[in-house]
Order: structure tokens, then C-alpha cells, then sequence
């Protein structure tokens, strides 16, 4: 748990730095949204105003700062944080969870590309650089991103120091000019009544699709909860206060301007594309370079935070076996400071495809939300079995369902319209994630119908007597193989015949290493089972779903502790070295499946283990993947045998003499 979970001043500066890039630079773009193609009525600006004040209460301050944050995990947040405190509860939940993790990585493809281009496009703001063309700016917002996206992999600790400041400026600034437009029209303050964003819904023609813009200013919200471990709740909760109030200000602002400077005209899609934006209408003109400054550096730290996040998500998901395994880097020394340069390289080139397929800002508008909104259903139908563990009173558990689901799939249903105007891109990108998801977790389920489990203590005098059989050549003098079985008096049939049948494997001690996945996101210990003294050993790891499994170095660490406790002798027994005091080598065997021909599977599972094997070929080896040193490590290939053919027609004639 960070050392900021309590509530300070540090902590205050690094919610605002990380937390809230994505939700503070919604002002950009959601009025711009709602207004495109529409004249500006008071009953439209006020009506909208309403329902992204509501939506902000009920969505954002209700359910994620003061429901869901309760859901911590260790001190840990977001979907798969959620899933793995109620994944006890019901097999299911890994659907919805599977959904949202893969609706949050799709959608951080088009955060970024909207963020910075709704800011960059402020450049046709000044007048005095002409009118600058589309392309010139998309030229900068691809030159920005592949600037962000390069120095990934040396980390951002460095940078990272200066989010807090750079956000709170920008949330000053926000609440600055929208409280200098006030006097505008006072008319706006009617936005504080619900009242008027439900008679807009449903008066307004086709007023109900306004909700796919209004949502926009929402997006932000799955943030607070993932990134709960970065600075606690209690200063996200008092942070907000701030955020909510700056956001609100600086939106009533914007509807105050459009009132006073717009009202009766119509907003055209040539008027946006042209550089429209009551955004950066509020501003005056001597003020609009440094606004479009720090209006950039506030869309990069939320595209940075995005982009943190989606590999914290993706090494969950690998760790809870969602995922096929990648390599993860450590850049830097910082608790949760993680680089995945697979997942890094996936999100630039949908970034980069998002800018040059929409170009224009008001174009991802138009695409952007159709995705989320599915993270944060799914995260409402797990948090609702939060509750019932929690022994939460079943009716309010239902009320919590029928509020949160009637809200979320109103927003899904207004977005669907979003559909044949782009959104179809991040939903297309979401279902491709989940496939890869729900292939890996189905497969896993296949192949462990193959798996067969024996009782060690059948085979213990077998292993000793090959051990000291000295006509068969010693393979090592430490031999380790990785075991999945979760009792520790049994072992995969694969391993007793890898080592007695398939090509005798002599060794002096054998050690059985079994890696086991808790809840807890940040548990790293071990416990040892001497089964055979100096003979037979197994080793159970139980580390948290957040903590990487670099078996290299944890098992280097546990057999240090053997040796200083004088519980294992780990000398060589070589006859020539064992008078030097020469340490002994330590040969690890993977055994790694592949998928045998004398299987006779459905056609549907047939294709699951397909794409499972082919997917795995493109992935990190499994020596990589749980840290082993190539140069210690033997791969083992065997056949997967799922479902064997049975119904073999052979026929058996007699040979012909004549």
C-alpha cells in the first residue's frame, strides 16, 4: 500500500496528477459534442448543463467515489482488483470482467488521440497564425504521442514529479474562466435542478441521444477507482471535492458564454471543424497561448495516465491467467512502475490509426464512449457481489442494480447511435481483446481436463533409486520442474514420466516449485516441504495477483535461506568438485504442450485450441515468462491429448497368396 494512502498534502498532489487527467480534460470536447449540429437554445445549454451535473453526482461521486472505492483490495483498485475479491463467488463474474478489462484497453486507444487533438486544435484559435490546416495538426498530434509512447520505457519517475503542480494549475484555470463568465447569463445556475436535463430528454427531438454526448464528461471515472492504490481513497474523496467543483464551474461558464454570445444560432459542422469550441471561447485572446499550453500538457499527463494503466491491467490479467503471458520491464525503482512493451507498441498504433481514420477532434467525439460505457456496467454487476459478501442488506443491493443499470445502459443505448459514426472502431478493438481474453481462459479450461495428477509418495523410492543409480549418466545435480499441482502429496503424471520414462533424468536433489495466485495483489511468500531430507523438495510461492513471478531470482532467494538454516546441501556431488566446496548446477525443465493430432474435439473447442497454440507462438515462452535464465532451462515438448480418438476404423485383412 502506498506510503500516501493517508490523507496529506503529497497525496492531494498525486491524485490530482494521476488520477484525474482523462475526467479534468473532459471540458475540451463535451459541450462541443452535445452542441454540434444543434442551435443554441437556453432549454438545450441549461437542459445539458443539468444532466452533466447530475451525471457527475450520481455517476462519478456516488458510485465510484463513495461506493466503489470501498472495494479496496490491499489498498488496490480497478476491474480486475474487483474480480479477484468476488471471483469465489460466482464461475460467471470472469465474463464481466473479462469485458471491461477489454472495453478500458480499447478505450484507451481513443483517449489519448481526442484529449490531445481537442487541444492542439486551439491553435485555430490565434488569429494570427492563419488559418493552420488540419493536417499541420495532426502532424503534431502524432509527433506529441510518439514522443509520449517512446519514453515509456525509461520510465516516467522523473516526469512524473511534475503532474500534481501542472494539474492543479489547470484545474485553477478551469474554474478561473468559467467563474468570469457567470455574469454572461445567471440563467445557467438553473442547470443545479434536475428538472430541466430531464425535460430536455424528453422533449427535445431525439433528446435522449444527447446522453451519448453528456457521458463524455464522465469517461474519467473507472480512473479514480483503478488508480486507488496510488494515493488511497480518502484523498481521491477530498480531491474530488476540488475537481467536481473546478469542472462544475468552468462547464457553467462555457454555457454562460454560448448563451450570451450564441443564442438562436445554429453550431455547424463546418463551424466546428473550423475551430468552434466554447472551450476555448471562454478564453481571452492574450490568455489563449498559454491556455493551449497547459491545455496540452494537461491531455499528455491523462493520456500518460492511461497508458500506466493499461499495463498494470494487462499484468493483472496475466497473473490471474486472462492474458498470454508478455515481457514486463522495470524501468524504474517505483512501487508499480511497470513498462509492457507489446501492450505499449498495441496502443500507439491504434492511437496513431485513430488520429489519421477520424483527423479531426469532433470526429472521435462521435466515437468516443461506446466502449466504457460497457467497463462501467460490468463493474456495477461485480460490485453488486461485493456487496452481498460484504452481507449488505439484499435490498439494497437490488436498488444499487436497478439505479446503476437503468443509468449505464441509458448512456449504452444513447451511445449506440455513435455506432456507424466510429464507435464501431472501439467496439471492434474491445471484441478482438476479448476474444484473445475469453481464448486463454476457455483453453486453459480444456487442457486442464488433460491434466492427470499422481501421488507423489508412489513414485519417492523410484526417484531415489534412480538418483543413486550410477550407471545412468547425472543430469544435474539440482533438477526443478514446475509444478501445477495445488496438493503437495501430488505431481503431474508428466513430470514422473519426464523423469523416470522419457529419458532418465538423474539428479541429486529434485525440487518441485509450485506457484500459487492469491487475491491479495501484493502477498510474496513461501513455505518449503522437505518430502524427502537433501532428496526431494517442493517450494509453494504464494504471490499476489500484482507481483511479478520472477522464479529465478525468488528461488535463488529461498535456497539462500535453506543453505544459511543448513536445511539443504547444495555443494556439488561430483566427485572432483565436491572436495572444492564447488556449488552445485540447478538445471530448471519446462515442459512445454503443443497440440497432438490424436485429438478428437468438437469443432468448436478444436478452434479455441487453434487460435489458443497460435496466440501462445506469438507470446512470451513460458521459461521467459516466470523469469527463468535461458541458459538454465530445458524445454521438454509433449503432445496435448485433450480427447483421444476412440472410434479408430481399422481393418485388418489377410495377405493374399497366388
Amino acid at each position: 500500500m502506498s506510503s500516501h494512502n493517508r490523507v496529506s498534502l503529497a497525496g492531494f498532489l498525486i491524485a490530482l496528477g494521476i488520477i484525474y487527467g482523462d475526467i479534468g480534460t473532459s471540458p475540451l470536447y463535451v459541450l462541443n459534442a452535445i452542441i454540434s449540429g444543434k442551435t443554441i437554445t437556453e432549454n438545450l445549454v441549461i437542459g445539458s448543463l443539468s444532466l452533466i451535473i447530475w451525471t457527475l453526482t450520481l455517476q462519478t461521486t456516488v458510485k465510484y467515489v463513495i461506493l466503489t472505492l470501498q472495494a479496496d483490495n490491499r489498498g488496490e483498485g480497478g476491474i480486475f482488483s474487483l474480480f479477484a475479491l468476488v471471483r469465489r463467488r460466482k464461475r460467471w463474474l470472469v465474463i464481466p470482467a473479462m469485458m471491461g478489462g477489454a472495453a478500458l484497453l480499447a478505450d484507451g486507444m481513443i483517449t489519448p488521440p481526442i484529449s490531445v487533438t481537442s487541444a492542439i486544435e486551439g491553435l485555430k484559435q490565434i488569429p494570427s497564425l492563419g488559418h493552420i490546416s488540419q493536417w499541420t495538426i495532426i502532424y503534431i498530434v502524432i509527433g506529441i504521442l510518439s514522443m509520449l509512447f517512446f519514453i515509456q520505457q525509461f520510465g516516467t519517475a522523473f516526469i512524473g514529479r511534475f503532474f500534481g503542480p501542472v494539474m492543479t494549475a489547470w484545474f485553477l484555470m478551469l474554474a478561473t474562466l468559467g467563474a468570469f463568465h457567470f455574469m454572461d447569463q445567471l440563467t445557467v445556475f438553473k442547470a443545479f435542478n434536475p428538472y430541466y436535463g430531464i425535460r430536455l430528454l424528453m422533449t427535445y427531438p431525439n433528446g435522449f441521444y444527447i446522453l451519448g454526448g453528456v457521458f463524455l464528461c464522465t469517461t474519467g471515472a473507472e480512473a479514480l477507482y483503478s488508480d486507488l492504490g496510488h494515493c488511497g481513497k480518502w484523498n481521491i474523496r477530498y480531491s474530488w471535492i476540488f475537481v467536481k467543483s473546478c469542472l462544475v464551474i468552468n462547464y457553467l461558464g462555457q454555457g454562460a458564454w454560448l448563451l450570451s454570445h450564441h443564442a438562436g444560432e445554429r453550431i455547424s459542422s463546418a463551424m466546428i471543424e473550423g475551430g468552434f469550441n466554447p472551450f476555448y471561447g471562454v478564453m481571452p485572446d492574450w490568455f489563449l497561448y498559454f491556455g493551449i499550453a497547459i491545455a496540452t500538457a494537461a491531455t499528455i499527463i491523462a493520456s500518460q495516465a492511461l497508458i500506466s494503466g493499461s499495463f498494470t491491467l494487462v499484468s493483472e490479467a496475466m497473473r490471474l491467467n486472462l492474458w498470454p503471458k508478455l515481457k514486463i520491464s522495470y524501468p524504474t525503482e517505483a512501487k508499480g512502475q511497470l513498462y509492457v512493451p507489446a501492450v505499449n507498441l498495441l496502443i500507439y498504433l491504434g492511437c496513431i490509426g485513430i488520429v489519421l481514420h477520424f483527423q479531426k477532434a469532433s470526429n472521435m467525439e462521435a466515437a468516443y464512449g461506446l466502449a466504457i460505457t460497457i467497463t462501467m456496467i460490468a463493474t456495477s454487476i461485480l460490485f453488486s457481489n461485493y456487496l452481498v459478501i460484504r452481507r449488505t442488506r439484499s435490498v439494497l443491493v437490488y436498488l444499487y442494480l436497478l439505479v446503476y443499470l437503468t443509468i449505464e445502459v441509458s448512456f449504452l443505448y444513447a451511445n449506440m447511435d455513435k455506432f456507424p459514426h466510429g464507435g464501431y472502431v472501439t467496439v471492434l478493438v474491445g471484441g478482438l481483446l476479448f476474444m484473445v481474453m475469453y481464448n486463454w481462459f476457455r483453453a486453459r479450461k480444456i487442457k486442464n481436463r488433460y491434466i492427470e495428477f499422481v501421488r507423489l509418495d508412489h513414485y519417492i523410492p523410484k526417484i531415489q533409486e534412480l538418483s543413486n543409480d550410477r550407471s545412468v549418466i547425472k543430469y544435474a545435480t539440482h533438477l526443478v520442474y514446475l509444478t501445477s499441482a495445488d496438493n503437495p502429496k501430488e505431481i503431474e503424471h508428466k513430470i514422473i514420466y519426464s523423469i523416470l520414462n522419457k529419458k532418465p533424468k538423474r539428479a541429486d536433489i529434485y525440487w518441485f516449485i509450485h506457484v500459487d495466485t492469491v487475491d491479495d495483489p501484493y502477498t510474496s511468500e513461501y513455505k518449503v516441504d522437505h518430502i524427502i531430507p537433501n532428496d526431494i523438495i517442493r517450494v509453494e510461492f504464494r504471490l499476489g495477483f500484482r507481483v511479478q513471478p520472477r522464479i529465478n531470482l525468488l528461488f535463488r532467494k529461498v535456497v539462500e535461506d535453506l543453505v544459511a538454516n543448513k536445511e539443504v546441501n547444495v555443494m556439488s556431488r561430483y566427485e572432483s568438485l565436491e572436495k572444492d566446496k564447488v556449488m552445485g548446477d540447478f538445471q530448471f525443465i519446462v515442459l512445454e504442450k503443443y497440440l497432438s493430432q490424436d485429438n478428437d474435439l468438437p469443432i468448436i473447442e478444436r478452434m479455441i485450441m487453434k487460435l489458443h497454440f497460435w496466440i501462445k507462438a506469438i507470446s512470451l515462452s513460458e521459461e521467459r515468462g516466470f523469469g527463468l535464465d535461458p541458459g538454465s532451462v530445458t524445454v521438454e515438448k509433449f503432445p496435448l491429448i485433450v480427447s483421444p480418438v476412440t472410434n479408430l476404423k481399422l481393418k485388418r485383412v489377410e495377405k493374399q497368396y497366388g
